[in-house]
């Protein structure tokens, strides 16, 4: 039986995302610009990531505390050896109902069905132009978007549900977002469109540079009338519209234009085993010094349900260009998106 917490401002603890890899074969220009993150980069060594069996005893004790959902990110949570046999074991954690991965989709083929029959119930495949230089832009690498959109269709050939999602830079990608959302609309699959975001302190942020989620309306109904939908749950982060022709639905993630923090349910852990109470943390709690000195699963309880009750976080309500700049954000590699 879970117990059910709230923070300081009333919002429920339901949400953990954890993030099991700091490294990605992707540059993405809004999370790992290859200009920082190159070959010289020292990334996270093996000994410092948690242990699958260090992730699995503290999910049950943020289980314990109400989160029945979980979102496997990175880096590229795919790079990670053997990460089926993880979603196997928070599979069987008793509460959680829901477990999704998100991927770039490359490494889809490969491993789509052993996830599937793990119990992974989803994933969310980053995807954020189809025309090849403009992907190629917004990756940081050479590969071609046809590889991502074999890995959609190995997802949906393993019975996995998908969402995908793009970011949308202006006077980068802002182009893509019809054909975008023909090809969803076409395939059967949600698209959901993310406002840039000023995560972490490298991938440049303005202002300027973000498509609201009006602009990404307005153009997404020219490929047909939209109706809204209710939320499925409190603190659901999308937005989300049928197509009146069709059951498709596409979504609009808008935390910079008409921000969520008032419904954000979200903890997360980063690979080397802090809580974070939100994307934009300037500093997280440390749970792997007290999980490898042989800490008591209630002391854990009790350290992770002390840090809920206090947060206050609200970032994206207070935000202004001049905040962004001052504050010393985490990057959304380390601690997944």
């Amino acid at each position: 039986m879970s117990m059910k917490i709230t923070d300081q401002l009333s919002r429920p603890l339901k949400d953990l995302r954890i993030s099991i890899m700091d490294q990605c074969n992707f540059r993405c220009t809004y999370c790992m610009p290859k200009e920082v993150f190159g070959k010289d980069y020292v990334f996270m060594k093996e000994e410092e990531l948690l242990s699958f069996s260090e992730i699995v005893r503290t999910a049950e004790q943020f289980a314990r505390l109400g989160v029945n959902k979980l979102r496997i990110t990175g880096g590229e949570p795919l790079l990670r050896k053997n990460a089926s046999l993880l979603i196997r074991e928070l599979h069987d954690i008793p509460g959680i109902d829901d477990i999704a991965l998100t991927t770039n989709g490359v490494l889809l083929p490969k491993f789509a069905m052993d996830l599937k029959k793990a119990g992974l119930k989803r994933v969310n495949v980053s995807l954020d132009a189809l025309d090849t230089a403009v992907f190629q832009e917004m990756s940081g690498r050479k590969t071609k978007a046809e590889i991502v959109l074999r890995g959609i269709d190995a997802a949906l050939e393993a019975g996995l549900g998908v969402k995908v999602n793009m970011v949308v830079k202006r006077g980068l990608n802002e182009q893509e977002v019809i054909p975008m959302a023909r090809y969803c609309k076409e395939r059967g699959v949600m698209l959901r469109f993310i406002e840039f975001m000023d995560v972490g302190q490298t991938n440049g942020w303005d202002y300027s540079k973000v498509v609201s989620k009006k602009e990404l309306y307005d153009a997404v109904s020219e490929i047909g009338s939209l109706q809204p939908i209710d939320p499925y749950y409190f603190g659901e982060v999308a937005s989300r519209y049928r197509y009146e022709d069709s059951d498709v639905q596409v979504g609009f993630i808008s935390s910079v234009t008409e921000t969520f923090c008032g419904t954000c349910t979200r903890a997360r852990l980063s690979a080397d085993g802090k809580i974070f109470t939100c994307l934009f943390s300037e500093e997280g709690i440390d749970l792997k010094q007290d999980l490898r000195v042989g800490k008591t699963d209630e002391f854990l309880f009790t350290k992770i349900k002390e840090v809920w009750e206090k947060r206050s976080d609200r970032y994206s309500e207070l935000r202004t260009a001049e905040s962004s700049k001052n504050r010393k954000k985490i990057e959304m590699s380390y601690i997944g998106g």
